[in-house]
């Protein structure tokens, strides 16, 4: 079995040779069986045990665990949840809540621990019993697919053995392990599953374990073939928002051409529209997305909120644009001068420097500023638009409304909650890409000026402000 594990990890490339792997052990004979294979092919790794609150007897296991690890010199962490607790409150399942713990206690775990992967224990029989509980739900393609074998830095390199291999592997190297009671506790669902269902049909067709397997294989690469189809898709429908400020939104909304997206094959519709919520940190079921079809079809504009209520999917005759609804919240802060101002949890930075030059021209729309100092009044500050801010645009004879000038400048609502507004003690005197207040145009005869440049964070990386305010003139196409 080692050796099938090692040539396993080879052919899959699950987990490379110079990544620290964190291993989730409960005790159980996969769990352990895992530590000990990964420890035995000389990949660096911890583990983590998590005591679920729910048995007596988890004290013990977890001491003893510790002892494994320790025998086996493998640095070990442990941490405690009351699962019970954690259910009553979240008006979920013992199952649910033990595995939103576990994850949870395994992600904290492994920033901790500054661990790159975290391998968990699951086995041939688990696929499969994801795969009927899937069925009983309901579910599409993907839920066919069971239990993928990485899922952004969770590994599972343990699905092509059954939990018999493994049980086997730990007797014969006379490891301790203990089982689980939940395992065979007829009240949940997947205990049902794998005494009663998965047992039949295993009478119905000795092979039934193999035939899924393959089935998976089969449909997990059509899964991602069709994936494929619906991502270059959404690429060719895709529409651009914010024009020099889309850095703004990259990561939070997108927008596509309507009636590109309609023309698809309806599967194709259907699963992009499922990708692109997806991306951003939610999903649709099969009655939302069934809504967002006839919608698209059928009404002029519409909206449709994911499961979670964190993104909406909204069309409007020519566009389906898809954003989260928790873009930014109000921000004010000082800006630093000379120097950078960084907004890490938006991406973007504000640069600021004194400098002789005075651009031969400026354009309200440009995301660099240069500022006459002496009509500047107090210390800058950058913060989000706040309902009644009025300035005096260069080239207006009077004042506007903020709200009104990025409204006209065609920003989003995240956009607009994400742009930094530049102001003195007077009020707003630059919004970046919009406009700049009248009364700070540097005079044609100013021996020096300020500048002040905006872009994203990532395009800032290597432009150093200096006193001369090199790189304030670099500007994001």
């Amino acid at each position: 079995m080692l050796e099938r594990f090692r040539q396993h990890l080879r052919t899959s490339g699950l987990i490379p040779r110079d990544k620290l792997v964190l291993v989730g052990y409960s005790g159980g004979a996969d769990s352990t069986c895992l530590l000990h294979l990964l420890k035995s092919c000389g990949i660096d790794l911890a583990a983590a045990h998590l005591h679920h609150g729910q048995r007596p007897e988890a004290d013990q296991e977890l001491e003893l665990c510790e002892a494994l690890c320790i025998d086996l010199g493998v640095p070990f962490l442990s941490g405690h949840a009351d699962v019970p607790t954690m259910a009553h409150h979240l008006k979920i399942g013992l199952e649910e809540a033990g595995r939103e713990a576990r994850y949870a206690f395994l992600g904290n775990a492994a920033r901790r621990l500054q661990c790159d992967l975290i391998a968990t224990a699951h086995t041939r029989d688990d696929l499969i019993e994801t795969v009927l509980l899937n069925v009983t739900r309901g579910c599409g393609l993907h839920g066919l697919t069971g239990i993928p074998e990485r899922r952004e830095n969770i590994v599972r390199p343990c699905l092509v053995f059954s939990r018999e291999e493994m049980r086997e592997y730990c007797d014969r190297h006379g490891f301790w392990y203990h089982d689980d009671p939940s395992n065979s506790d007829l009240s949940f669902s997947r205990a049902r599953i794998r005494h009663r269902v998965v047992r039949e049909l295993r009478t119905i067709n000795p092979s039934f374990d193999h035939v899924i397997s393959r089935t998976v294989e089969i449909l997990s690469e059509e899964d991602r073939f069709l994936n494929g189809m619906a991502a270059a898709a959404l690429e060719q429908s895709k529409q651009p928002l914010n024009g020099a400020l889309r850095f703004l939104t990259i990561d939070c909304e997108v927008a596509f051409d309507r009636n590109r997206l309609a023309a698809l094959p309806p599967v194709l519709f259907k699963r992009g529209i499922r990708l692109a919520v997806q991306v951003l940190g939610s999903g649709l079921d099969y009655v939302q997305t069934g809504a967002i079809v006839t919608g698209v079809a059928t009404s002029g504009q519409g909206a449709v909120t994911s499961e979670e209520g964190t993104v909406a999917v909204e069309w409007n005759p020519k566009t389906i644009h898809v954003r989260r609804l928790d873009v930014a919240p109000p921000f004010r802060q000082p800006l630093t001068f000379p120097g950078e101002t960084i907004c890490e949890e938006l991406g973007w930075v504000l640069a600021a420097a004194h400098d002789s030059r005075r651009p031969d021209r400026m354009d309200r729309t440009d995301l660099t500023v240069a500022m006459n100092p002496s009509n500047l009044k107090g210390q800058l500050h950058c913060r989000s638009v706040r309902p009644g801010d009025e300035m005096q645009p260069a080239g207006f004879s009077g004042h506007r409304k903020v709200s009104t000038l990025l409204s006209e400048a065609k920003l989003t609502k995240a956009a607009r909650a994400r742009l930094p507004i530049i102001c003195d003690m007077l009020g707003p005197i630059w919004v970046p890409g919009v406009c700049f207040e009248n009364r700070i145009m540097p005079d044609s005869d100013a021996e020096e000026v300020i500048l002040l440049g905006f872009r994203s964070r990532e395009r800032a990386e290597g432009h150093n402000v200096g006193n001369a305010g090199e790189g304030l003139y670099v500007t994001d196409t």
